[in-house]
C-alpha cells in the first residue's frame, strides 16, 4: 500500500489480470520447386516479402520462368505478402531425411507457414508427401494446396485417388486421396497467364495463385470466409473450361473447380476440402478457422506453463479463451446470436480430476460453432393467385 502524506485524490493504475490472445497470421505460405535458376539456392529456405526478391535471388539469366516462380509471381499478385521458398534443384525431391533436408522437409521447422504447394507436382507420390506434411501431429496449423495433371481426358478420374506410375502405367486415377481432417484442398484446371520472366502466354497449375486468394481474403474478410466465388488476379483462360454437369461429379469429390462465366470472368468456385462429405472439416474456411483458433489459443496462453494447476488458475483459462472467442465471434466467424450460442469453453474439476492434476496437465474443452459456407442457394418460385410472382430464397 502506498504511503501517502497530503491529503487529496491519488489515482493508481491496477492492472486487469486477463491477458489478451491475438489471432496468429493465416495467410504466410510456403513454395516447392524448380527456380527458373535451377541452380540457384538449392536446399535453402528463403523467406520473401514481395516478387523483386525472387527475382534477385531465383532468375538470375533464365529467360523462361518454372511453375515455381509463376506461383510465386501469382501468390503476391492476388494479395500475398509473405512466403516461404524452397529450390529443390532439376533433379531433387519433395521431401528429404534429417541428414540431408529439402523440399517440405525444411517446412517442418517454421512455425508461422498455414498453407503450402509444390506447384506443378501431381502424381500420387507427391500428394502423399504433401498430405503426410500436413497431417503430422506437430504440423496440423497448416493447409497443403494441390494440383491437378495438366490434361485430363475424363474430370471423373480426378475423383479416384491417384496410385502410383510403378503400379499403373495409364495413370486412369488422377485425384488427391482423401484427407480425413480436411487438411488438403485440390484445384482443378490449370490456368493460362503471361509468364512474367518470359513475358510469354503459358500454362500453370493454379495452386500459387489460390494460396494469394487465401491470403487476400484473410486480409479483407477474415479466414472464416470461404475463399470462393473470387476472381484470380493474372488468369487470362482455362486450359479447360468446366461445365456444370462436371462440377456436379467433382464437387462431392472435394474437387474444387476454376470456372469461367460470361460477364464475370474466372472464378474459384469451391470451397471444399478432400475430407470425406460427412466429415465436419469439408469446407476449406472451417478448417482454417479451426486452425487459427488452436494456435491461437495455444500462442496466447503459453503462460500458463508451470502455473500452480488449481481453480485460480481454471477461471483465469476460461477468462482469457472466453474473451478471444467472444471477439472471434463478433468478426462473423462463429454461429450465434450470443456468445454463449456460439462457443463454450470448460475448465474445471470435471476436465481436471485429481489423476490429470497429477500427471501436470491442465485440460481445457472448447467447443465452437463455425458458419459454413452457404454452397446451396435455393430460390422457389411461384404464380401467385394474382399472377404475380413471388420468390423465397434460402442458404444451405
Amino acid at each position: 500500500m502506498a504511503n501517502y502524506q497530503a491529503p487529496g485524490v491519488y489515482v493508481q493504475e491496477v492492472p486487469s489480470g486477463a491477458r489478451a490472445i491475438g489471432q496468429v497470421n493465416t495467410s504466410i505460405a510456403g513454395f516447392v520447386g524448380v527456380a527458373p535458376d535451377q541452380d540457384a539456392l538449392v536446399d535453402e529456405l528463403r523467406v520473401l516479402d514481395n516478387w523483386t526478391q525472387f527475382v534477385d535471388q531465383y532468375v538470375g539469366n533464365a529467360t523462361a520462368g518454372t511453375p515455381l516462380s509463376n506461383a510465386v509471381y501469382g501468390f503476391f499478385s492476388n494479395g500475398g505478402s509473405r512466403c516461404y521458398v524452397v529450390n529443390i534443384g532439376p533433379n531433387g525431391a519433395l521431401t528429404g531425411t534429417a541428414s540431408k533436408p529439402t523440399g517440405l522437409t525444411l517446412f517442418e521447422a517454421v512455425d508461422d507457414l498455414s498453407m503450402v504447394a509444390a506447384p506443378g507436382f501431381a502424381t500420387a507420390e507427391a500428394y502423399a508427401a504433401l498430405q503426410a506434411h500436413v497431417e503430422h501431429p506437430l504440423r496440423q496449423d497448416r493447409m497443403a494446396i494441390m494440383d491437378t495433371v495438366e490434361k485430363v481426358d475424363d474430370v471423373g478420374a480426378l475423383t479416384r485417388a491417384a496410385t502410383s506410375e510403378e503400379d499403373d502405367d495409364e495413370q486412369e486415377d488422377l485425384g488427391a486421396p482423401q484427407s480425413p481432417g480436411g487438411y488438403t484442398a485440390l484445384y482443378y484446371p490449370w490456368i493460362v497467364m503471361i509468364d512474367p520472366v518470359s513475358g510469354k502466354k503459358v500454362t500453370q497449375p493454379p495452386s500459387g495463385h489460390i494460396a494469394g486468394v487465401w491470403a487476400r481474403v484473410d486480409a479483407t474478410r477474415g479466414v472464416h470466409k470461404a475463399p470462393a466465388n473470387e476472381p484470380i488476379q493474372g488468369a487470362i483462360d482455362l486450359v479447360r473450361r468446366v461445365s456444370r454437369g462436371e462440377q456436379e461429379v467433382l464437387n462431392p469429390a472435394g474437387v474444387n473447380c476454376i470456372r469461367y462465366f460470361p460477364g464475370e470472368g474466372i472464378r474459384i468456385w469451391g470451397a471444399r476440402t478432400k475430407a470425406p462429405e460427412a466429415s465436419e472439416y469439408r469446407y476449406v474456411n472451417v478448417r482454417r478457422l479451426t486452425n487459427m483458433i488452436k494456435e491461437s489459443v495455444a500462442d496466447g496462453t503459453r503462460w500458463v506453463v508451470f502455473e500452480p494447476n488449481d481453480h485460480t488458475l481454471w477461471k483465469s483459462i476460461r477468462r482469457d479463451i472466453g474473451a478471444f472467442l467472444t471477439n472471434v465471434w463478433r468478426d462473423g466467424a462463429l454461429l450465434g446470436t450470443t456468445p454463449q450460442q456460439a462457443f463454450f469453453v470448460k475448465c474445471d474439476e470435471e476436465t481436471n480430476p485429481p489423476e490429470v492434476r497429477d500427471a501436470g496437465q491442465v485440460v481445457t474443452l472448447i467447443g465452437i460453432a463455425p458458419v459454413k459456407p452457404a454452397e446451396f442457394v435455393i430460390f422457389k418460385l411461384m404464380q401467385s393467385a394474382d399472377n404475380t410472382s413471388e420468390t423465397e430464397s434460402a442458404g444451405a
